[in-house]
């Protein structure tokens, strides 16, 4: 029955430090513990005694391991292994709290530490964000280990593109290195010890994200460790609203890029029968924003999230502590100064209303694994193509920009534009005026690739989305891993000027994806410097000049194509030899890339009428993202029989309007027609619900300190409730009845004790 399931199933989770309290006592199904303190094994026998399953969570990069780091573990200070940038400083998350360079000795300082979670029972651990900066490369632990791996003498990353390339790539890698050491470790420690299968999670950013903010980190190699068995999508608010350019503005767009960053990292776990949980925040680490802004983001994502169904597990909230007990906004607000004498916002605790809401959603995600799954109007199939090779060419080493003052004043005037416009500031006008000069000069056009900015994706992702086109980042890496990869994709936009194929078997899988009957659209012009790096496409006895060149020789085109549309075996291919980071640049642009993939996808009889929403129905779920800067202002409107499940009440409707830049998700009940007694939305969990002839019985628990709604399918009107709590105490209860929905309405005063709820009929 819908949202009644075992805990076992681990379908939703989340992460804290803190011990249990009644006010986080959300009921989702595990908990992972975070931190490898003294105080661990006691909140993890606590969350396990309130029924939890019980995880372990802690960092890969940083942590509190100051034991390590001034050589009380093993004698030897650590301190060289510190990430370092040019100017000398190391980079730190905090005092005493440094980025690491995982060197082998940390691997097994990590995995000795860790082995107190396994001897306290958790069922899995989780080793979170893998994470080496851009801007690091200096320091002797990396020196080093440049040397190990290269056979040769370290460079400086700054000096060249090949340098440079190697230096990030290697980065990513080892991360890769202490994850596989670890997982593999602990699982074999676990089972020698106690016979029991420890599980190995990796929670890490999107490979949208971390290529925005410039931070090596394995993505889809990932997938090559045997030993992990699934990861943690963390997108979150703190993600998703980092700006990026659209028509020549830029801007905050939290949903569209949540929806982006939670598609490509599906992709880590397609056919390979690993778990992935998708994150959402209903708050995030800054904490200047107020309690509305936190809940529209945070909506922006869960409904980006919502709208990739191959997924059906969520960690439903990262330190639920922070959010129930929490008060904000804790600092001014951005652009506003934090000198002396500056004032201070009242803070305020969550709003009742958004407590139930957010309990409400964590109900909600336990009822995503759907088996009927569409998309609203549009045929879709059409992805665009990304890798982990992208992270490694972020930023140009000297030489390339003119000068570093270039660069930074092109980021300069976009970061202050960003914060200008999220502060409520009109700035197109100025913004737009950037662009122009951008698209005009090759050298702010470098500086602008390599500003946070990310135009190269954006720019092929954002003309196609904002017009109602739901388009699929795809892992170019994958083509090689496994076995059409690529069969679910009818056409796909592809640009060797971001990122680079790590082999040509992968153009070879490219080419014969295309002569099966898939359509490839290229976008690139060849003027990207990370062309003359090292690569299998110009050593040897290779020659291409990019490895562009190589993939259109193998789809017979010669090697450098002019614009046009080129049939090959089954499918064709298109070619526009245009710098993707352009399409962003002026509202031109991007029509005139639109309607290129528009013409193409019409030949192939794909359907796509420009709009300005994406809705997928999801079982009886409908999911609707209405947005803003697309074809048409007008609102979606929705007629039927729903429950809107981001009201408290689950207010019954049967007309639902969705203006732009606002989302919804509702409740269809022509879906269950033929269903007489279900959960149809609930703030506290529904354990049991047994309807009888002349009533019905469920057990139900909410969190603490908020007030619950259930909102349940009966086959008869109800004529009384009595609900007892655990201590035999009678627990006071609304109840409503609706013919026209058959739905019982109940609320109460949630205690985070369990209730027993009878009705007649």
């Amino acid at each position: 029955m819908s949202y009644i399931r075992d805990k076992k199933e681990e379908l939703t989770g989340f992460q804290e430090s803190a011990p249990y309290s009644p006010e986080i006592d959300v009921q989702c199904d595990f908990v992972m513990v975070y931190g490898t303190d003294d105080g661990m094994p006691e909140r993890v026998k606590k969350f396990r005694e309130k029924g939890y399953v019980v995880h372990l969570m802690t960092g890969s990069a940083w942590g509190q391991y100051q034991d390590y780091l001034y050589g009380k573990w093993d004698g030897r200070n650590h301190w060289d292994e510190s990430q370092v940038q040019r100017d000398g400083q190391q980079i730190l998350h905090g005092i005493d709290t440094p980025y690491m360079v995982p060197a082998v000795s940390f691997s097994d300082y990590l995995t000795e530490r860790l082995k107190i979670a396994v001897d306290a029972g958790v069922e899995a651990i989780h080793l979170e964000e893998p994470e080496f900066w851009d801007r690091g490369g200096y320091s002797e632990a990396f020196k080093r280990e440049y040397e190990l791996y290269y056979r040769e003498p370290w460079q400086p990353p700054h000096e060249n593109v090949d340098v440079r390339y190697k230096a990030s790539k290697l980065k990513a890698w080892l991360y890769s290195r202490t994850l596989s050491r670890m997982s593999a470790s602990l699982k074999e420690y676990a089972m020698v010890k106690y016979g029991r299968v420890l599980r190995f999670y990796v929670p890490t950013h999107s490979l949208v994200n971390y290529t925005q903010w410039k931070i090596m980190s394995p993505e889809a190699a990932l997938t090559d460790i045997p030993s992990v068995d699934g990861y943690i999508a963390q997108i979150w608010t703190g993600t998703s609203r980092s700006a990026n350019v659209f028509e020549g503005v830029i801007r905050e767009r939290t949903f569209e890029t949540a929806y982006l960053e939670y598609g490509i990292m599906q992709e880590l776990v397609k056919g390979t029968g690993r778990t992935m949980w998708f994150l959402h925040d209903p708050i995030e680490d800054t904490p200047s924003y107020t309690w509305e802004n936190y809940r529209y983001n945070y909506l922006k994502t869960a409904v980006a999230s919502l709208l990739h169904p191959a997924i059906h597990t969520y960690e439903i909230c990262p330190w639920p502590t922070r959010v129930f007990k929490g008060r904000y906004p804790r600092v001014p607000k951005m652009g506003s100064g934090m000198g002396p004498g500056a004032e201070l916002p009242e803070t305020k605790a969550i709003p009742p209303s958004y407590a139930t809401l957010l309990c409400s959603m964590v109900q909600l995600f336990g009822d995503m694994d759907q088996d009927e799954y569409a998309f609203e109007g549009v045929n879709s199939g059409v992805g665009v193509l990304m890798a982990d090779s992208g992270l490694y060419q972020r930023s140009y080493p000297d030489g390339i920009v003119e000068s570093r003052a270039v660069s930074e004043a092109v980021n300069k005037d976009l970061s202050e534009m960003t914060v200008k416009m999220h502060e409520g500031e009109d700035c197109s006008a100025e913004s737009r005026a950037l662009m122009e000069k951008v698209a005009a000069d090759q050298n702010l056009t470098y500086a602008f690739i390599e500003s946070g900015a990310f135009p190269n994706f954006f720019g092929m992702t954002l003309p196609l989305l904002k017009y109602g086109l739901p388009v699929r980042p795809v892992q170019l890496d994958n083509v090689r891993r496994f076995p059409g990869y690529l069969d679910d994709y009818a056409t796909l936009i592809l640009s060797y000027e971001y990122m680079k194929p790590e082999a040509p078997d992968i153009n070879n899988g490219l080419a014969a994806w295309v002569r099966s009957g898939g359509t490839l659209i290229y976008i690139g012009d060849g003027t990207d410097p990370y062309h003359k790096v090292r690569g299998w496409w110009n050593t040897g006895k290779a020659d291409y000049t990019n490895p562009a060149e190589h993939l259109f020789e193998m789809l017979d085109l010669g090697r450098t194509p002019a614009d046009g549309i080129y049939p090959v075996g089954s499918g064709k291919v298109a070619v526009w030899n245009k710098a993707p980071a352009a399409l962003c640049t002026t509202p031109a642009i991007a029509e005139e890339y639109r309607t290129f993939v528009k013409k193409i996808l019409v030949e192939n009889g794909q359907n796509w009428e420009y709009g300005n929403r994406l809705t997928l129905h999801r079982g009886p779920y409908l999911i609707s993202a209405v947005m803003d800067e697309s074809v048409t202002d007008e609102p979606a409107v929705f007629h039927g029989l729903f429950a809107d499940m981001l009201e408290n009440d689950y207010a019954i409707c049967t007309e639902k309007t969705i203006r732009p830049d606002e989302n919804a998700i509702l409740f269809d009940f022509s879906k269950i027609e033929g269903e007489s007694c279900r959960v149809v939305g609930c703030s506290a969990r529904v354990f049991s619900l047994d309807c009888e002839e002349n009533g019905f019985k469920m057990e139900v628990k909410g969190a603490g300190s908020i007030h619950a709604w259930l909102r349940i399918r009966l086959p008869k009107p109800v004529k009384a409730v009595k609900a007892v709590n655990e201590d035999g105490n009678e627990v006071k209860m609304g109840c409503v009845w609706d013919e026209q929905t058959r739905t019982v309405l109940l609320d109460y005063d949630s205690e985070a004790k369990a209730v027993t709820v009878t009705g007649s009929f």
